[in-house]
């Protein structure tokens, strides 16, 4: 008999169905030589310090650094009861492998090694790696489950990242206290660069002097044609003053015509940012939404930092493109034809591929689903569009006019071929979204080089310089994302501060930490 350990009840039952484990029982569900329970999240953790040293029980200076010879870990106090559901199943003589569910990736890793190790379970180790929890993935996940051992470097590196955040938050929190005195002072691996990044941005906004200019305009044919940057007032009115009703001289046209290449697929990090852009969703809501989502058997596995599919999917992807066109996901009517082949490379998919609908969305009751949830499964559906869609296309004009002694420029844009951003429209048509209107540039007229217009009319245009923005949570977690890449040699893979999964966590403990 098999036991099979979830990372949480609700995915634990999909699991159960699946493999005809239907009789309930106390913290677990049995049935068709199948045990299924469940963690309740980490059940085990590291000790605090006052289980290694009498000595590290006060906070002083003189027990820093403290560092341990050998890491031990505890049972979480309120998790004590499935904790031992779990060790009781892991001894029972009817078992005689493990299956480790948990969550496909670092911390699910974790979560279930901890607990296997504290229950002191030697049996056999299998685990079971899906990126979505469809019955038809989870079937073929069991059909080819995978040696525990396979996952040993994933386990370390779990180990690894839960060691250095004790080392560093722990004696670095007691240290700054101590120095520092008052209140606790934390600190964190990820949390205090982040603050680090906060506090840099305050204060270049709090030292920021604003510097007024102005420009200089011509208005002649339908044409806003403006100088440079002006520091004074008076030479403005004068650059004004000397074209006024003169003869302004059309001495260059520049034509270009620039492609803006579909958008990739969402990673976790891109969805956090979208969502908060678009309609306000913090970083930890937005998982949460996706999580759920992703429980219940309607999008991929969300925390991955992939913004690909595997080669094999360009079938499952095309499905699920039909899918969405027959759902309330997009509800208007447009021909299309995906091109696919650009959201495909295995070698950019890490533990898990880009996050994208599932089949499910055909048959489940979309408009029953709160409309946070709808919102971030529209979002997800809409990014798959846009990202196999056409190439937008647009032109940009630039002239140069002279008149009076002066060099006047002016610029306009106008779309070609609207390509993938006919979905991005569409979407927005169908949200009212919190994102703030890009000001277009306007569509110059005609221009040709030689020619000329009389009478021409000014003015000018009082302006200030803009000091840097804060950040919202859409730009902090791209800071985060880019965070030393400026230090980092070309050939150093680069990882920003945090993870897809943890970022939402350490902005929601700046916040609430004030």
């Amino acid at each position: 008999m098999q036991l099979v350990i979830a990372e949480k009840p609700s995915v634990a039952q999909s699991i159960a169905k699946v493999l005809g484990a239907d009789e309930r029982k106390d913290g677990y569900m049995e049935g068709n030589s199948s045990i299924v329970s469940w963690c309740v999240g980490h059940l085990v953790e590291l000790a605090q310090p006052d289980a290694y040293s009498d000595a590290w029980k006060k906070w002083t200076y003189d027990s820093l650094p403290m560092i341990p010879e050998h890491w031990q870990h505890e049972v979480k106090k309120d998790t004590v009861a499935q904790f031992r559901v779990l060790k009781e199943l892991m001894h029972d003589t009817r078992v005689d492998s493990v299956v480790c569910a948990t969550d496909a990736g670092r911390e699910g890793e974790l979560i279930f090694r901890l607990v296997y190790e504290q229950a002191g379970c030697s049996k056999p180790m299998k685990r079971l790696w899906i990126s979505s929890m469809e019955e038809s993935a989870i079937r073929e996940g069991f059909e080819n489950l995978k040696p525990g051992s396979d996952y040993d470097h994933l386990y370390h590196s779990a180990l690894c990242r839960q060691e250095a955040d004790w080392l560093v938050g722990i004696n670095g929190t007691r240290l700054f206290t101590v120095l520092y005195g008052g209140k606790v002072l934390k600190v964190g691996r990820v949390q205090t660069p982040t603050l680090a990044m906060l506090v840099e941005r305050e204060a270049k906004i709090m030292n920021f002097k604003k510097e007024q200019y102005f420009m200089a305009h011509i208005l002649c044919g339908g044409v806003d044609a403006v100088t440079e940057r002006i520091d004074s007032k008076t030479e403005a009115e004068n650059v004004a003053g000397a074209c006024l009703n003169g003869q302004a001289l059309v001495t260059s046209v520049t034509k270009e015509e620039k492609t803006v290449a579909p958008p990739k697929l969402y990673d976790l990090t891109t969805l956090q940012r979208d969502a908060n852009r678009l309609f306000g969703f913090t970083a930890k809501q937005t998982l949460e939404y996706t999580q759920s989502l992703y429980e219940k058997k309607l999008c991929t596995y969300p925390r991955t930092d992939s913004q690909y599919l595997s080669d094999d999917m360009e079938q499952t992807a095309g499905n699920v493109i039909k899918a969405i066109f027959s759902s309330i996901l997009f509800e208007e009517n447009m021909m299309f034809n995906p091109d696919i082949k650009r959201v495909l490379n295995s070698k950019k998919v890490t533990d898990h591929h880009a996050i994208i609908p599932t089949m499910e969305i055909a048959k489940a009751d979309l408009a029953a689903l709160p409309e946070t949830e709808r919102k971030i499964l529209s979002l997800v559906a809409n990014r798959l569009l846009c990202a196999t869609g056409e190439k937008h296309l647009y032109e940009t004009v630039k002239a140069e006019l002279s008149c009076g002694g002066y060099t006047f420029a002016a610029s306009g844009k106008s779309v070609l071929k609207n390509g993938w951003k006919d979905f991005e429209d569409a979407f927005k048509r169908s949200f009212k979204t919190t994102e703030d209107k890009e000001q277009e540039e306007k569509k110059l007229p005609e221009l040709s080089k030689g020619q000329t217009f009389d009478g021409v009319q000014t003015k000018i245009s009082e302006h200030y310089t803009n000091p840097p923005k804060h950040f919202t949570e859409d730009s902090l977690l791209s800071a985060m994302e880019r965070a030393g890449n400026e230090d980092m040699s070309d050939d150093v893979e680069r990882k920003g501060l945090g993870t897809p999964a943890t970022r939402a966590d350490i902005i929601e403990k700046l916040v609430k930490d004030g």
